[in-house]
This record gives structure tokens, C-alpha cells and sequence, in this order.
């Protein structure tokens, strides 16, 4: 596994794709698979022994016939073919060892996804990640008392927003490897200069299955790096929330125990926010920056009233995002906002040149259980 350093060694970890093979035994216990296989196989000149279930392909050339033979299959299997297809590439000749890497082979889509023939996650394997911060400040002072986290990445110099990156990871099943590797950068990159503030980090539930096991790469960064817990706010949207309460209400419970706080963002885009409200009692809600926006429309006034007053009565903090006029400012501070974020206040920017920051490579591997 890559590790996250502290932002101050200046190094990198280098996660790296998979070379050429010369051999790969598949196996399958669907039966049209492995002779659709062997027949492509050998169209591409590639030697082919069959056994029952089990395929040995050897590329005598160096192994361009077996990489041009993935990317055929590629495009000929199908997505439930290649999650039923398993692979071993360079098989060892020690019947111990090849046995033990038979039982823990990965499926032919993970095995795509490593060696960056599936496009999405190519992208993935070839980035390289950070976070920017963008300020919170309390309206009553205009004090930066806070800073949400948001991943980043660059591919091939091109930068790629956070959106797309967790896009292409949950199209690809690693959702819940670049929800990691989001939270502990947001955590390690701000240590150098986080000072007081609190640092929201965003999170998504449904990455986190067993939080004992999920979150301990991630406590272990909070308890190297030295944050305080109390600083930490962990974030989750509201249409997340909604689509598993149980799962969300225990799973936050984890987060209390740790000493973290935990906010609940984009409310009000939906019909259930009030009542999402009581059940999650959050420590900070986040007005949705489409709502707030729509002020000073009467609807907008009313809905943002009500969520504010019921936060305030459950004892959170109210944010108002999507804040980028001073007159928007005002109307979300007499509407009962405590703080606000938005481009009047800042952008998401990485910090100063003298702050030393972590960089972070996509892990491609067989995913975990989380």
C-alpha cells in the first residue's frame, strides 16, 4: 500500500502499473468464456494450452501479443465476463507459490484496470492527487475559521476536478480506495499551516463498509500528523445520507467516538432535509449552495430559515455555501447562517509555496473488503 507522509520529507509515493507479461493462465467456471478466449488468443499468434477451466496463453515475443490480446478482450468480454474471468500473469513455476497466487488472482477487470487498458481507470493509475482548501469565515467577523478540503489530481498535466476523479473511481469499483487517499491528504496537507482552524473533510458512506477497518489508515494519519480531533469535521451530502440512514447513524457514531465532528452538507437540495436533520444530528450543517442562491426568492427565505433554526435548536453550526456577493452575506446572516463559504471569501487553492505538501499516486489493486 502507498503511504501518505507528513508533508515534509518532500517525497512521493510511486504506485506503479504492472509491466508486459510473457504467459497468463485464465480460469472461469463459465463455460463460453474460455474458448472465446483461446480463439483470440490464437488469432494473435499466441501459444493456447486448455485444461478443464483453465487457460495458458504464452506470448513468445516478448509480450506485445499478450497486451494487444487484453486489449481486444477488453473490448469483446463483457463487463459480467470479465469479473468471472480470473488471471494470473507470470505465473511461478513453484507449485506452492502458483497455487497461492491461483486462489488470490485478481478478476481479468481488476487486471485491466491495473495495466490502464480500461480507459477510466488509466486515468486513475497515471494521476496524481492533492488537495486544495478553500476558506470558511465566521459573517459576523469575516474571520477564516475554518477550511474545506477537495481533491485534486493531474493527468498527463492536465488538471482533473474532484468530481471526475470520484466519478471514474466508482464507475471502476475503487470508490472506496480514492475516498482514503482523499481524506488522509485533505488531513496531511494541511498540517504544516492549519493552526486552530478546523478542516472539513468530505467523505462518502457508502465507501465505508466496516468503519473499524476503513477508517484506521485514516486515524492513523490523524494521530501521526498530530491534528486534534476536535478540529476535524467530516462531511457527508445529503442525498448520500438519504440512501442509507442506518448505515450513516452507526457509521457516525464511529466518527463521534474518535473525538471528530461531523457535518452533513447540501441541505435543503431535498423534500427530507428536517427530518434527516433529527435523525443524523449533526454537528455542522451546510446550506446547499443552489438554495442559497435562490435568495432572496421567498421559498429560498423560508426553507433556509427553518433548516437554520432547527440546526441551531440541535446545537450545530450553520454554513452557508455558494456565497459570492456581500449582499448574499448579509441575507444568509439574518436568516440565522453562522458561518460562509464561497467565492467571496476564496477559492479552493493549494497552500503557499513554503508549505510543503504531500503528493499521492493511485494504488491500482485487487479492491479490499472495506
Amino acid at each position: 500500500m502507498g503511504t501518505i507522509c507528513g508533508g515534509t520529507c518532500g517525497c512521493r509515493s510511486n504506485w506503479e502499473v504492472p509491466g508486459r507479461a510473457s504467459r497468463a493462465l485464465l480460469a472461469t467456471s463459465v463455460g463460453h468464456v474460455l474458448p472465446a478466449v483461446a480463439r483470440t488468443a490464437d488469432a494473435l499468434g499466441l501459444t493456447v494450452y486448455t485444461a478443464p477451466s483453465l487457460l495458458d496463453v504464452v506470448d513468445d515475443r516478448g509480450g506485445r501479443g499478450l497486451e494487444r490480446l487484453f486489449e481486444r478482450l477488453a473490448r469483446d468480454l463483457t463487463a459480467a465476463e470479465t469479473e468471472a474471468l480470473r488471471v494470473v500473469t507470470d505465473p511461478p513455476d513453484d507449485g506452492t507459490e502458483l497455487t497461492a497466487r491461483l486462489l488470490t488472482a485478481p478478476t481479468f477487470a481488476v487486471e485491466l484496470a491495473r495495466r490502464g487498458i480500461t480507459v477510466e481507470v488509466g486515468v486513475l493509475a497515471e494521476a496524481e492527487f492533492w488537495s486544495v482548501y478553500q476558506p470558511i469565515v465566521s459573517l459576523a467577523d469575516r474571520r477564516v475559521v475554518a477550511h474545506e478540503a477537495l481533491l485534486r489530481g493531474v493527468v498527463d498535466g492536465r488538471e482533473v476536478g474532484g468530481g471526475d476523479l470520484f466519478f471514474v473511481a466508482e464507475a471502476a469499483g475503487w470508490l472506496d480506495r480514492l475516498d482514503r487517499i482523499g481524506r488522509e491528504s485533505a488531513i496531511a496537507g494541511a498540517v504544516p499551516w492549519l493552526g486552530d482552524d478546523d478542516l472539513y473533510v468530505n467523505f462518502n458512506p457508502t465507501s465505508i463498509f466496516r468503519p473499524q477497518v476503513c477508517l484506521a489508515s485514516t486515524e492513523r494519519v490523524v494521530h501521526d500528523t498530530g491534528v486534534p480531533p476536535h478540529q476535524l469535521v467530516f462531511e457527508v451530502v445529503e442525498s448520500h445520507a438519504v440512501a442509507d440512514r442506518g448505515h450513516l447513524v452507526s457509521l457516525l457514531e464511529h466518527y463521534r467516538s474518535l473525538g471528530w465532528r461531523v457535518a452533513l452538507d447540501d441541505v435543503g437540495a431535498g423534500w427530507s432535509s428536517l427530518t434527516l436533520l433529527a435523525a443524523v444530528r449533526p454537528d455542522v450543517v451546510k446550506l446547499d449552495k443552489g438554495l442559497v442562491q435562490q435568495l432572496p426568492h421567498d421559498g429560498a427565505r423560508t426553507v433556509v430559515k427553518a433548516v437554520a433554526d432547527m440546526a441551531h435548536e440541535l446545537g450545530a453550526v450553520v454554513v452557508a455555501e455558494g456565497i459570492e456577493t456581500e449582499q448574499l452575506a448579509e441575507q444568509v446572516a439574518e436568516l440565522g447562517a453562522d458561518l460562509g463559504q464561497g467565492w467571496l471569501f476564496g477559492r479552493p487553492a493549494r497552500p503557499g509555496p513554503s508549505v510543503a505538501e504531500p503528493d499521492v499516486r493511485w494504488q491500482p489493486a485487487v479492491p479490499h473488503a472495506s
